[in-house]
C-alpha cells in the first residue's frame, strides 16, 4: 500500500515575489525545485503551508472543501512569518487551475485529491536571521490519497505529556513546518517507550492538542476542546466538526481543559475522545497514558458519536449530503 501523501501529480502550479510583485503563475514539473543554497527558508525556517482536499462527487463534478478558510489561514500564517504578503486571490486562482487540470485524477469516493498550498522564503541571505526574506516562492502540489482508514480504524493511545510544548507559544497558530519537527522528539521517545501512536501536549496540566492536530473530548451532549489562541493550531476540521455538533443541538465548549478533568471525564462510559484533521477528519482516541498508567477512554474502542461526525463531513464533501453553511467550491 502506498503511504498517505507520497504520490504526486507530474506538475505543479508556481508564483514568485521579486520583492515588489507576483509573478503570474505557471505551470511547472512538480519533481524539483532550483534554489540558492543560502535561501532564508533553509536557514531561517521562513515557510508555512497549507492541507485542504478535493473530492469527486457522483455527478462526476470536483469540489473543494473549506478553500476560503485554508486561504485565510495561509495568509494568517504568512504574516506571522513576516514573508512576503500572499495574494489571496492569486493563490485561489492557482488552487482551482492547478485541481482543475488535473480533475480526472482525483479518485473516487473514498479517495480524494489532497491540495498543499506551500509558501517559502527565497532570498540569498544568510545574515538575515533577525530580517524576512524579500523574496519568495508560492506553489501548489497535488497527491491523490486514499482512505485513511484504509488499514483499519482502530483506537490511538495518547500520552499526556505535562512538561514542554508542541512548539513556541506564540508559534502554535501558524501552520509551519518548523512547529511539526519540533513536536518529533516527544512523538519518538513515546512510541518507542509506552508505544503512544501521539503525544498530547498538557503544559502545566492545561490540555491543548497533539503534535499534528487537534483534540476534541465527547462527554453525553457536550464537546469539550480547548479555545483558540497563539499557543495551537486553529484547525478548518476542527472548526467544521464544532459546526456540525451545533447542527445537532450540542453544547460546545472551547474552554481550558485540565488534565484532571479529561481523565475523569474519559473514565465515564459512552465518553468518547478525538484527533481532528484534514487527512482523517476524525480518529478516535482509545487510550490515555499518564505517569505510567493507561487509562480508557469510554470503552477504549471507537465512539459512535465520533463516527457519526466523520461519516457526516464525509457525506458533505463526498456530496451525498447537503452542504447547508456553502463549505463546498465548484472546481469543474
Amino acid at each position: 500500500m502506498t503511504a498517505f501523501g507520497t504520490v504526486f501529480m507530474p506538475e505543479m502550479i508556481a508564483s514568485e515575489y521579486n520583492g515588489t510583485q507576483w509573478s503570474q503563475p505557471a505551470v511547472v514539473p512538480s519533481d524539483s525545485l532550483t534554489l540558492h543554497p543560502g535561501a532564508h527558508v533553509f536557514h531561517y525556517a521562513s515557510t508555512c503551508f497549507e492541507g485542504l482536499k478535493a473530492f469527486r462527487h457522483e455527478d462526476g463534478s470536483i469540489n473543494i472543501f473549506r478553500l476560503d478558510q485554508n486561504i485565510r489561514r495561509m495568509a494568517q500564517s504568512t504574516r506571522l512569518l513576516a514573508l512576503p504578503e500572499v495574494d489571496q486571490a492569486l493563490l485561489e486562482q492557482m488552487i482551482l487551475e492547478i485541481t482543475e487540470r488535473f480533475a480526472g485524477d482525483v479518485p473516487e469516493p473514498p479517495g480524494s485529491m489532497y491540495i498543499r498550498p506551500t509558501h517559502i522564503g527565497t532570498e540569498a541571505a544568510i545574515g538575515k536571521a533577525a530580517a524576512p526574506s524579500t523574496t519568495s516562492l508560492l506553489y501548489v502540489l497535488l497527491s491523490p490519497v486514499g482512505d485513511y482508514f484504509s488499514g483499519g480504524s482502530g483506537t490511538l493511545r495518547l500520552l499526556l505529556q505535562e512538561e514542554g510544548m508542541r512548539c513556541a507559544p506564540h508559534m502554535g497558530e501558524v501552520k509551519s513546518g518548523g512547529n511539526y519537527a519540533s513536536a518529533l522528539p516527544s512523538i519518538l521517545q513515546a512510541r518507542a517507550e509506552v508505544k503512544a501512536d501521539q503525544v498530547l501536549f498538557c503544559p502545566h496540566g492545561e490540555v491543548q492538542e497533539t503534535g499534528a492536530a487537534n483534540f476534541l473530548l465527547f462527554d453525553g451532549d457536550e464537546v469539550i476542546t480547548k479555545s483558540l489562541d497563539s499557543t495551537l493550531l486553529h484547525g478548518v476540521t476542527r472548526n467544521s466538526v464544532l459546526q456540525l455538533a451545533r447542527d445537532m443541538g450540542m453544547s460546545v465548549q472551547e474552554r481550558d481543559l485540565t488534565v484532571a478533568e479529561l481523565l475523569e471525564r474519559a473514565a465515564k462510559p459512552g465518553c468518547e475522545a478525538a484527533l481532528s484533521g484534514t487527512a482523517a477528519v476524525l480518529a478516535p482516541v482509545g487510550t490515555l497514558i499518564h505517569q505510567g498508567r493507561d487509562y480508557k477512554v469510554g470503552t477504549g474502542a471507537a465512539g459512535e458519536l465520533t463516527q457519526k461526525l466523520r461519516r457526516m463531513m464525509n457525506d458533505i464533501q463526498w456530496g451525498k449530503a447537503e452542504d447547508p453553511h456553502g463549505w463546498l467550491t465548484r472546481v469543474s
